[in-house]
């Protein structure tokens, strides 16, 4: 069974042990050279280490290793989440409305947008189900807190979910989903500049509500989507009628405030919110120091599939959007609340090893990912046709049209 990598090619015996012909020796050597002198054996280890090869415990064992109450959702603590953002969000706009100033724009801009996308993590955890046990409380402040930033709940809920029961498989995953070769070659040279060019990635989302990512069709707002079910299209329908009706009273306060207005209250901080998404999103699953691995067939499992997602630490940012980059035990465990993620990482890095990447400490500003996500986005286009387990592969001429391929 072949494995294919724009860095390295292995091959994988019956028992998932790895050959690896461009690590190994080669690495332990670079790391003396970096040292000055020989690697510690715990070093060389990790760089040899295969992220790829079948992990020696099950999800089971992780899941025994996270405490009873990690799994306790308290609807009243995460309600007072709610009332907190949207209390934050209701000051902020009362301030901009007050001093309509330009030294205070910028700051409100990246203040709320920040917000924006807080709203979106609750909303999110209401649609994992995290956020309490009763389905028609998740449903309702999903529906108040995502239709405010013009997602469509359910939409948008359901294909996550597809997101979640598929992870790091290249054809079934939902969320920058790597490309196979040949449909990579045939994409025109505006839809690689959008899609490899920051920062045009980061303001994709829209488009992915509408269009989804190349190779796949149908669209979160049309409830007959090959997205959905048909038991769920009136779900869909529900929540398409929601977005709807915040559009409609975005345009109603235009008539009433001015579009120029309405445009630095909302549509500024709305662009603000869609850059946040769709950085953490990628970088969730991108960019990390080695490549990782994404797979096919029956290499893919459950398990194998969530070890490829990486915690991020996001400085001030972690409470205030709800330690979303503690992300390797929710993509595990998405019915864990977010309050109980940090602790339940921290147990169950005891059964990980190393298949947990511990995230690089962050000051205050989360700068330092800046350079991992845009070299991810300029250098992983694609993944070979073939292998079960592929890496991404860099195409050193992707702004050229497909007809120079």
């Amino acid at each position: 069974m072949a494995v294919s990598s724009g860095i390295r090619h292995s091959s994988f015996s019956k028992s998932g042990a790895s050959e690896d012909i461009n690590g190994g020796q080669e690495g332990y050597e670079r790391m003396k050279k970096r040292a000055g002198g020989a690697a510690s054996p715990a070093a060389a280890r990790a760089d040899r280490f295969d992220p790829a090869a079948p992990p020696p415990f099950r999800i089971a064992d992780i899941r025994a290793a996270i405490p009873a109450h990690c799994w306790v959702k308290d609807p009243w603590r995460s309600c007072y989440y709610v009332v907190r953002d949207l209390a934050a969000v209701a000051g902020l706009l009362a301030a901009a409305v007050w001093l309509n100033s330009w030294y205070f724009w910028p700051v409100y801009w990246f203040a709320q947008g920040t917000m924006f996308w807080a709203l979106f993590v609750l909303g999110h955890d209401c649609g994992h189900g995290s956020f309490s046990d009763n389905t028609a409380l998740n449903n309702v402040l999903g529906h108040l807190l995502h239709s405010s930033i013009l997602v469509p709940y359910h939409g948008w809920r359901i294909s996550h979910r597809t997101h979640h029961q598929n992870h790091g498989h290249v054809e079934r995953d939902e969320s920058w989903v790597p490309l196979p070769e040949k449909l990579y070659k045939k994409l025109d040279y505006s839809t690689k500049f959008l899609r490899y060019k920051v920062p045009f990635p980061m303001f994709a989302y829209p488009l992915y509500l509408w269009y989804r990512s190349p190779g796949k069709t149908g669209s979160h707002f049309n409830p007959y989507s090959e997205l959905f079910r048909p038991n769920e299209r009136k779900l869909v329908m529900t929540s398409t009628m929601c977005w709807a009706a915040m559009v409609g009273f975005l345009l109603y306060m235009s008539t009433i405030f001015g579009p120029l207005l309405m445009l630095k209250l909302y549509g500024v901080p709305y662009l603000i919110f869609v850059a946040w998404l769709d950085t953490v999103t990628y970088l969730h699953h991108h960019g990390y120091e080695k490549k990782l691995p994404w797979y096919r067939g029956e290499e893919w499992s459950y398990l194998r599939g969530g070890l490829t997602t990486v915690d991020r630490d996001y400085g001030i940012f972690n409470k205030i959007h709800h330690d979303i980059g503690t992300h390797v035990i929710h993509h595990l465990f998405p019915q864990i609340p977010h309050y109980h993620l940090v602790e339940a990482t921290r147990e169950a890095k005891r059964v990980l090893g190393e298949y947990y990447r511990e995230p690089r400490k962050s000051g205050p500003l989360p700068f330092h990912l800046l350079p991992s996500l845009v070299k991810s986005i300029h250098t992983d286009h694609y993944v070979s046709d073939e292998g079960d387990i592929v890496y991404y592969q860099t195409d050193d001429k992707y702004f050229s049209s497909s007809k120079d391929h």
